[in-house]
Parts: C-alpha cells; structure tokens; sequence
C-alpha cells in the first residue's frame, strides 16, 4: 500500500494543480490501469486511442433521451477519462513520452466535446425552448457552436497553460510542458520539407496554440520576459506561485470534472439545454476571473522588477 502511495504520488504533476476529485478518485484507478497495461507492454499512445473512441461514442450516446442511453454515455466518458488519466501517468512513470503522444492527448478531449456538442445540439433540435412554444431548431446548433468553439476551447487552453506556468515557476522546465510560439516556430522551420509529415503537422499546430495562448497574456509575457533577463530573485518566484497557486482551482473547474459532472446532470433530467448554457454563463465567469487576475499578478511583479 506505501508503494502504491508513492507511485500514486510520483504520478502527479504537482499537489498545486491536481484536483481534488482526481486525487481521490481518478487518479488511484488510473495508476491501478497504468501499472496493468505497464505489465501487459500496453504503450500510453494505444491508451489514448482507446480513449479518443470511447469519449466519441460516450457523446453519441448522449443524442438519445432515455435513461439507458444516457447511463452508458456517463459510463463511457467516465472510462475515456480514466484512460487519459492512465495515459499521461504512465508516461510520466515509464518514461514514454512522445511527439505522437502529446498531439493525441490535446485531441482525445477535443474529440470527445466535438461529439457531446454535436449530439446535444441534435438532441435539442426538435425540442421545445423552456417556457416557450417555440422549438430551438437551428438556435441549438448556435447554442452549442458558441459554448464549445468560443468558451470552452479558449477556457480549456488558457487554464493549460497558467497550470503549466505554474509548474515552471514550482518545479523548473523539467517538470513543465510550458512552450513559446517562437521555439515551436523555429523548430517547424528545421525540420525537412519531406519525410517528416507528423511532426511538421504537430509543430504547425502546437506553434498555433502557443500563439494563441500569449495573444491573452500580455501582462504574463512582459513579466517572463523580464523574468527570464534577471537574476531570477527566489523570492519573487516564492511570490509568483503564492499568487498564481489560488488560481489553480480555476484551471481544474475548468477542464474536465466540472464540465462532466454538469453536463451528466443536464442529460440525466433531459435538460440538456442547462449544459451549453452553463458553459456560456457561469464556467465564462470563472474564466474572465482567472484571467483577469493572473495578469494582475503578472502586471504587479512586472512593475517591481522594473
């Protein structure tokens, strides 16, 4: 058991920015399946494509307003979650980390919203708006391409990116996956024009990401850049991480538990309306909020250090 303890803990990224619910729930079953695919040989990239199919049909099964449909569906993401939890704990374990690995890690989840989305925008289609006579028709497809393409994808990549932030200042550039548009860019510009399809298709879109994620972060960029310059003061690093380790809830909220939990709930009861509405209102507050103050933070340590 104090083995399982050890490796449960050597599994996690940091105590900063594991979640609560992971923690205590999806983590432990994620080690139980990473140590077993370990024994089998089972490589994390195999683990991943498992749960890219499993996540896409939990979403299908979410189109269907019966409660049998709706139970197998909550099931379904519940394993593909825990396959994504197995997957990224054995590579840190095992050491098996690779390009292909990471580009289908940041797919699988976006693989598995397209899906939910789509199919409560189908399931919606022919319902009637609450408290109204009027069906939501084509409104559900707007409803559904707002809340994914425009709060969630933003939401999900900015918290990504203050956790990996985060894990820079608390454990250093091993222990961070934290890039730079420029570094993708230029690695992209290296690589041959021939033979190397995957990688030129990775590093194109990771150097989008990238840039999307600085674009928000103006304050953050001025503040690193500076950092980066200096001495590299303990004490301001101290500083940092008291300030951005009360955000970290924010990046858990929003990514995935929450999101599940809400949009089980809204399947369940056939309120399937309450999830992408949710998305748009409460989990947009959330992310405003975050934003709004690590740049804060940012923009305050920047001026001291200026």
């Amino acid at each position: 058991m104090s083995n399982f303890k050890a490796l449960l803990q050597a599994s996690f990224k940091s105590n900063d920015t594991e979640e609560w619910l992971d923690v205590h729930f999806t983590r432990p079953i994620g080690l139980v399946f990473a140590l077993l695919w370990n024994r089998l040989n089972v490589h994390p990239n195999a683990i991943t494509i498992l749960s890219i199919f499993l996540g896409a049909t939990a979403g299908c099964m979410f189109y269907y307003t019966d409660l049998q449909h709706n139970l197998i569906g909550m099931v379904l993401l519940m394993l593909a979650n825990f396959c994504d939890s197995t997957d990224g704990q054995m590579a840190r374990l095992s050491g098996k980390k690779t390009l292909i690995g990471r580009m289908l890690d940041g797919f699988s989840g976006d693989v598995w919203f397209f899906f939910i989305y789509v199919a409560i925008a189908l399931r919606l289609y022919h319902q009637q708006i609450p408290f109204t006579d009027v069906h939501w028709g084509i409104g559900s497809w707007v409803l559904c391409s707002v809340a994914g393409f425009l709060c969630h994808a933003p939401q999900s990549s900015l918290s990504d990116y203050y956790r990996q932030i985060h894990l820079f200042f608390l454990k250093g550039k091993e222990g961070s996956e934290l890039d730079s548009y420029q570094k993708q860019t230029e690695i992209l510009k290296a690589l041959p024009k021939h033979g190397a399809f995957w990688d030129r298709l990775f590093y194109s879109n990771y150097a989008k990401y990238c840039h999307s994620q600085e674009k928000r972060t103006p304050a953050f960029q001025k503040f690193f850049m500076k950092w980066n310059a200096s001495s590299k003061d303990d004490e301001l690093r101290r500083r940092f991480l008291a300030g951005s380790r009360p955000l970290m809830k924010y990046t858990n909220l929003l990514t995935f538990n929450l999101r599940a939990i809400v949009c089980y709930i809204a399947c369940l009861t056939n309120e399937v309306w309450v999830y992408p509405l949710f998305e748009i209102i409460i989990m947009s507050a959330m992310y405003v909020h975050m934003h709004h103050e690590h740049e804060q933070l940012c923009e305050q340590l920047y001026k001291e250090m200026a």
